[in-house]
Protein backbone atom coordinates (compact mmCIF):
# COMPACT_ATOMS: atom_id res chain seq x y z
CA UNK A 1 0.00 0.00 0.00
CA UNK A 2 2.81 2.33 0.92
CA UNK A 3 4.63 1.46 -2.30
CA UNK A 4 1.56 2.22 -4.33
CA UNK A 5 1.23 5.62 -2.63
CA UNK A 6 4.83 6.50 -3.40
CA UNK A 7 4.37 5.48 -7.00
CA UNK A 8 1.30 7.64 -7.37
CA UNK A 9 3.05 10.59 -5.73
CA UNK A 10 6.03 10.35 -8.07
CA UNK A 11 3.72 10.13 -11.08
CA UNK A 12 1.86 13.21 -9.99
CA UNK A 13 5.12 15.13 -9.53
CA UNK A 14 6.31 14.13 -13.04
CA UNK A 15 3.01 15.15 -14.59
CA UNK A 16 3.14 18.51 -12.86
CA UNK A 17 6.70 19.06 -14.10
CA UNK A 18 5.78 18.22 -17.68
CA UNK A 19 2.79 20.56 -17.50
CA UNK A 20 4.97 23.35 -16.16
CA UNK A 21 7.50 22.84 -18.96
CA UNK A 22 4.80 22.94 -21.63
CA UNK A 23 3.32 26.04 -20.07
CA UNK A 24 6.69 27.77 -20.08
CA UNK A 25 7.21 26.79 -23.72
CA UNK A 26 3.81 28.17 -24.60
CA UNK A 27 4.59 31.40 -22.77
CA UNK A 28 7.92 31.55 -24.61
CA UNK A 29 6.18 31.14 -27.97
CA UNK A 30 3.72 33.85 -27.07
CA UNK A 31 6.58 36.14 -26.01
CA UNK A 32 8.36 35.46 -29.28
CA UNK A 33 5.25 36.30 -31.24
CA UNK A 34 4.91 39.55 -29.35
CA UNK A 35 8.52 40.49 -30.17
CA UNK A 36 7.92 39.77 -33.84
CA UNK A 37 4.79 41.86 -33.75
CA UNK A 38 6.69 44.71 -32.08
CA UNK A 39 9.43 44.50 -34.73
CA UNK A 40 6.86 44.68 -37.49
CA UNK A 41 5.29 47.65 -35.77
CA UNK A 42 8.64 49.40 -35.57
CA UNK A 43 9.21 48.69 -39.28
CA UNK A 44 5.77 50.01 -40.12
CA UNK A 45 6.38 53.12 -38.02
CA UNK A 46 9.48 53.88 -40.09
CA UNK A 47 7.24 54.52 -43.10
CA UNK A 48 4.75 57.34 -43.19
CA UNK A 49 1.24 56.00 -42.82
CA UNK A 50 0.25 58.24 -45.70
CA UNK A 51 2.21 55.99 -48.11
CA UNK A 52 0.07 52.94 -47.35
CA UNK A 53 -3.16 54.69 -46.39
CA UNK A 54 -6.37 53.19 -47.76
CA UNK A 55 -9.85 54.55 -47.07
CA UNK A 56 -13.05 52.95 -48.28
CA UNK A 57 -14.71 54.82 -51.15
CA UNK A 58 -11.77 57.25 -51.37
CA UNK A 59 -9.19 57.72 -54.12
CA UNK A 60 -5.82 59.32 -53.41
CA UNK A 61 -3.04 60.56 -55.65
CA UNK A 62 0.14 60.04 -53.64
CA UNK A 63 3.44 61.84 -54.05
CA UNK A 64 6.62 61.89 -52.00
CA UNK A 65 9.79 63.96 -51.73
CA UNK A 66 12.99 62.76 -50.06
CA UNK A 67 16.13 64.81 -49.37
CA UNK A 68 18.99 62.86 -47.81
CA UNK A 69 22.74 62.38 -47.64
CA UNK A 70 24.34 59.12 -48.78
CA UNK A 71 27.80 57.62 -48.70
CA UNK A 72 28.15 57.25 -52.48
CA UNK A 73 25.75 59.08 -54.80
CA UNK A 74 26.51 56.92 -57.83
CA UNK A 75 25.97 53.60 -56.04
CA UNK A 76 22.85 54.91 -54.32
CA UNK A 77 21.48 56.08 -57.68
CA UNK A 78 22.01 52.64 -59.24
CA UNK A 79 20.36 50.94 -56.27
CA UNK A 80 17.33 53.28 -56.24
CA UNK A 81 16.74 52.98 -59.99
CA UNK A 82 17.08 49.20 -59.85
CA UNK A 83 14.64 48.98 -56.93
CA UNK A 84 12.08 51.10 -58.80
CA UNK A 85 12.26 48.79 -61.82
CA UNK A 86 11.95 45.67 -59.68
CA UNK A 87 8.79 47.09 -58.10
CA UNK A 88 7.26 47.72 -61.51
CA UNK A 89 8.08 51.42 -61.69
CA UNK A 90 10.30 53.51 -63.90
CA UNK A 91 12.67 56.49 -63.73
CA UNK A 92 11.59 59.71 -65.46
CA UNK A 93 14.60 61.87 -64.52
CA UNK A 94 18.11 61.31 -63.18
CA UNK A 95 20.48 64.30 -63.15
CA UNK A 96 23.75 63.21 -61.55
CA UNK A 97 26.65 65.67 -61.50
CA UNK A 98 29.78 66.46 -59.50
CA UNK A 99 30.70 69.85 -58.05
CA UNK A 100 34.48 70.33 -58.27
CA UNK A 101 35.67 72.76 -55.58
CA UNK A 102 39.42 72.37 -56.13
CA UNK A 103 41.77 70.76 -58.63
CA UNK A 104 45.49 70.86 -59.29
CA UNK A 105 48.16 68.87 -61.14
CA UNK A 106 51.26 67.56 -59.39
CA UNK A 107 54.25 66.37 -61.44
CA UNK A 108 55.65 62.98 -60.43
CA UNK A 109 58.36 62.70 -63.09
CA UNK A 110 59.42 64.16 -66.44
CA UNK A 111 56.59 62.31 -68.17
CA UNK A 112 53.96 61.56 -65.49
CA UNK A 113 51.74 63.71 -63.31
CA UNK A 114 48.73 63.33 -61.01
CA UNK A 115 45.55 65.37 -61.35
CA UNK A 116 43.87 65.75 -57.94
CA UNK A 117 40.24 66.85 -57.69
CA UNK A 118 38.20 67.56 -54.58
CA UNK A 119 34.49 67.28 -55.25
CA UNK A 120 31.11 66.09 -54.07
CA UNK A 121 28.35 64.53 -56.13
CA UNK A 122 24.60 65.01 -56.06
CA UNK A 123 21.65 63.74 -58.01
CA UNK A 124 18.04 64.69 -58.53
CA UNK A 125 15.89 61.66 -59.36
CA UNK A 126 12.22 61.42 -60.26
CA UNK A 127 10.67 57.97 -60.03
CA UNK A 128 7.18 56.63 -60.75
CA UNK A 129 6.28 53.53 -58.73
CA UNK A 130 3.01 51.63 -58.38
CA UNK A 131 0.99 53.28 -55.63
CA UNK A 132 0.58 50.04 -53.70
CA UNK A 133 4.40 49.70 -53.65
CA UNK A 134 5.08 53.26 -52.46
CA UNK A 135 5.65 52.29 -48.83
CA UNK A 136 8.00 49.47 -49.80
CA UNK A 137 9.97 51.80 -52.08
CA UNK A 138 10.32 54.47 -49.39
CA UNK A 139 11.56 51.79 -46.98
CA UNK A 140 14.26 50.79 -49.46
CA UNK A 141 15.32 54.39 -49.96
CA UNK A 142 15.63 54.75 -46.21
CA UNK A 143 18.23 51.95 -46.10
CA UNK A 144 20.60 53.99 -48.30
CA UNK A 145 20.69 57.11 -46.17
CA UNK A 146 23.43 58.45 -43.93
CA UNK A 147 21.31 61.39 -42.83
CA UNK A 148 17.73 62.26 -43.70
CA UNK A 149 17.32 65.99 -44.26
CA UNK A 150 13.61 65.87 -45.05
CA UNK A 151 10.86 63.59 -46.29
CA UNK A 152 7.28 64.42 -47.14
CA UNK A 153 4.50 62.15 -48.34
CA UNK A 154 1.27 63.65 -49.67
CA UNK A 155 -2.05 62.01 -50.43
CA UNK A 156 -4.44 64.19 -52.40
CA UNK A 157 -8.08 63.16 -52.18
CA UNK A 158 -9.39 63.18 -55.76
CA UNK A 159 -12.63 61.33 -55.15
CA UNK A 160 -14.70 64.40 -55.95
CA UNK A 161 -12.58 65.15 -59.02
CA UNK A 162 -13.23 61.66 -60.38
CA UNK A 163 -16.97 62.04 -59.82
CA UNK A 164 -16.93 65.44 -61.50
CA UNK A 165 -15.04 63.97 -64.46
CA UNK A 166 -17.69 61.26 -64.82
CA UNK A 167 -20.48 63.86 -64.73
CA UNK A 168 -18.69 65.95 -67.34
CA UNK A 169 -18.35 62.89 -69.59
CA UNK A 170 -22.10 62.28 -69.28
CA UNK A 171 -22.85 65.92 -70.04
CA UNK A 172 -20.59 65.83 -73.05
CA UNK A 173 -22.33 62.71 -74.32
CA UNK A 174 -25.74 64.34 -73.97
CA UNK A 175 -24.47 67.44 -75.74
CA UNK A 176 -23.29 65.27 -78.59
CA UNK A 177 -26.75 63.67 -78.87
CA UNK A 178 -28.43 67.08 -78.87
CA UNK A 179 -26.10 68.38 -81.57
CA UNK A 180 -26.97 65.41 -83.75
CA UNK A 181 -30.61 66.49 -83.68
CA UNK A 182 -29.81 69.94 -85.05
CA UNK A 183 -30.11 70.49 -88.77
CA UNK A 184 -26.87 70.59 -90.67
CA UNK A 185 -25.56 74.15 -90.92
CA UNK A 186 -22.50 76.22 -90.11
CA UNK A 187 -23.43 76.53 -86.41
CA UNK A 188 -23.81 72.78 -86.07
CA UNK A 189 -20.32 72.19 -87.44
CA UNK A 190 -18.88 74.71 -84.99
CA UNK A 191 -20.78 73.20 -82.05
CA UNK A 192 -19.72 69.71 -83.02
CA UNK A 193 -16.06 70.73 -83.28
CA UNK A 194 -16.13 72.38 -79.86
CA UNK A 195 -17.85 69.38 -78.35
CA UNK A 196 -15.29 66.95 -79.81
CA UNK A 197 -12.44 69.14 -78.57
CA UNK A 198 -13.96 69.24 -75.09
CA UNK A 199 -14.51 65.48 -75.17
CA UNK A 200 -10.86 64.88 -76.11
CA UNK A 201 -9.68 67.16 -73.33
CA UNK A 202 -11.90 65.32 -70.88
CA UNK A 203 -10.48 61.98 -72.00
CA UNK A 204 -6.95 63.33 -71.55
CA UNK A 205 -7.72 64.48 -68.02
CA UNK A 206 -9.26 61.10 -67.23
CA UNK A 207 -6.19 59.28 -68.54
CA UNK A 208 -3.85 61.50 -66.50
CA UNK A 209 -5.98 60.98 -63.41
CA UNK A 210 -5.91 57.20 -63.88
CA UNK A 211 -2.14 57.24 -64.42
CA UNK A 212 -1.53 59.34 -61.30
CA UNK A 213 -3.73 57.02 -59.27
CA UNK A 214 -1.85 53.95 -60.52
CA UNK A 215 1.66 55.37 -60.19
CA UNK A 216 2.97 57.58 -57.40
CA UNK A 217 5.62 60.20 -58.15
CA UNK A 218 8.67 60.27 -55.89
CA UNK A 219 11.21 63.11 -56.14
CA UNK A 220 14.55 62.24 -54.56
CA UNK A 221 17.54 64.48 -53.92
CA UNK A 222 20.71 62.80 -52.70
CA UNK A 223 24.17 64.20 -52.04
CA UNK A 224 27.41 63.31 -50.32
CA UNK A 225 28.03 65.01 -46.95
CA UNK A 226 31.78 65.55 -47.41
CA UNK A 227 34.24 66.21 -50.19
CA UNK A 228 35.74 63.27 -52.01
CA UNK A 229 39.15 63.10 -53.69
CA UNK A 230 39.82 61.76 -57.19
CA UNK A 231 43.39 61.01 -58.29
CA UNK A 232 43.79 60.78 -62.07
CA UNK A 233 47.08 59.85 -63.74
CA UNK A 234 47.89 62.29 -66.56
CA UNK A 235 50.86 63.33 -68.70
CA UNK A 236 53.35 65.91 -67.43
CA UNK A 237 52.55 68.69 -69.89
CA UNK A 238 55.24 71.02 -68.49
CA UNK A 239 58.03 68.71 -69.64
CA UNK A 240 56.39 68.37 -73.04
CA UNK A 241 56.22 72.17 -73.35
CA UNK A 242 59.87 72.50 -72.37
CA UNK A 243 60.85 69.80 -74.83
CA UNK A 244 59.38 71.60 -77.81
CA UNK A 245 59.55 75.17 -76.54
CA UNK A 246 62.89 76.12 -78.26
CA UNK A 247 64.64 74.55 -81.28
CA UNK A 248 67.75 76.51 -82.35
CA UNK A 249 68.15 75.10 -85.87
CA UNK A 250 64.49 75.48 -86.67
CA UNK A 251 64.29 78.97 -85.16
CA UNK A 252 67.53 80.05 -86.96
CA UNK A 253 66.11 78.85 -90.26
CA UNK A 254 62.87 80.71 -89.59
CA UNK A 255 64.88 83.82 -88.68
CA UNK A 256 66.84 83.70 -91.94
CA UNK A 257 63.67 83.28 -93.97
CA UNK A 258 61.94 86.04 -92.03
CA UNK A 259 64.91 88.39 -92.67
CA UNK A 260 64.82 87.63 -96.39
CA UNK A 261 61.10 88.36 -96.50
CA UNK A 262 61.67 91.54 -94.46
CA UNK A 263 64.13 92.84 -97.12
CA UNK A 264 61.57 92.07 -99.79
CA UNK A 265 58.91 93.97 -97.86
CA UNK A 266 61.20 97.00 -97.49
CA UNK A 267 61.95 97.03 -101.23
CA UNK A 268 58.27 96.69 -102.04
CA UNK A 269 57.52 99.52 -99.58
CA UNK A 270 60.01 101.81 -101.38
CA UNK A 271 58.45 100.85 -104.68
CA UNK A 272 55.03 101.74 -103.36
CA UNK A 273 56.18 105.24 -102.28
CA UNK A 274 58.27 106.04 -105.39
CA UNK A 275 56.22 109.17 -106.21
CA UNK A 276 57.02 110.63 -102.79
CA UNK A 277 60.71 109.76 -103.19
CA UNK A 278 60.75 111.38 -106.65
CA UNK A 279 59.12 114.57 -105.38
CA UNK A 280 61.53 114.77 -102.43
CA UNK A 281 64.53 114.24 -104.69
CA UNK A 282 63.29 116.98 -107.06
CA UNK A 283 62.84 119.45 -104.22
CA UNK A 284 66.30 118.74 -102.88
CA UNK A 285 67.81 119.21 -106.35
CA UNK A 286 66.19 122.60 -106.92
CA UNK A 287 67.09 123.84 -103.44
CA UNK A 288 70.76 123.00 -103.92
CA UNK A 289 70.76 124.57 -107.38
CA UNK A 290 69.29 127.73 -105.95
CA UNK A 291 71.98 127.98 -103.30
CA UNK A 292 74.72 127.60 -105.91
CA UNK A 293 73.21 130.26 -108.17
CA UNK A 294 73.16 132.84 -105.32
CA UNK A 295 76.81 134.26 -105.11
CA UNK A 296 76.11 136.50 -102.15
CA UNK A 297 75.05 133.56 -100.18
CA UNK A 298 78.15 131.68 -101.33
CA UNK A 299 80.47 134.59 -100.31
CA UNK A 300 78.95 134.72 -96.87
CA UNK A 301 79.50 131.03 -96.55
CA UNK A 302 83.21 131.42 -97.55
CA UNK A 303 83.71 134.22 -94.98
CA UNK A 304 82.14 132.10 -92.35
CA UNK A 305 84.54 129.27 -93.26
CA UNK A 306 87.64 131.57 -93.11
CA UNK A 307 86.64 133.01 -89.76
Amino acid sequence: MKTTYLTLSLSAILLLGMYSCKKEEAVGHEAGYEVTTDSAAVMADSISSVASMKVKDKKFIKTAEVNMEVRDVYNATIAIEKSAQELGGFVTKSNLHSNVVYEDTYNNSDTEAMLVKKYNSENTIQVRVPTEKLGEFLTFINTNKLFLNSRSVNAEDVTANIKYSELEAERNEKSSENIEKIKANKDKVSLDDNNVSERNLQKLNTMNMADNLKYSTVNIFIKEPELRIAEIAVTNTDSIDNKYKYNFIHDAKDGFVYGFYLIQRIIVAFINIWPIVLIAATLIYFLRKRKISNPKHSKIQEQEKQS
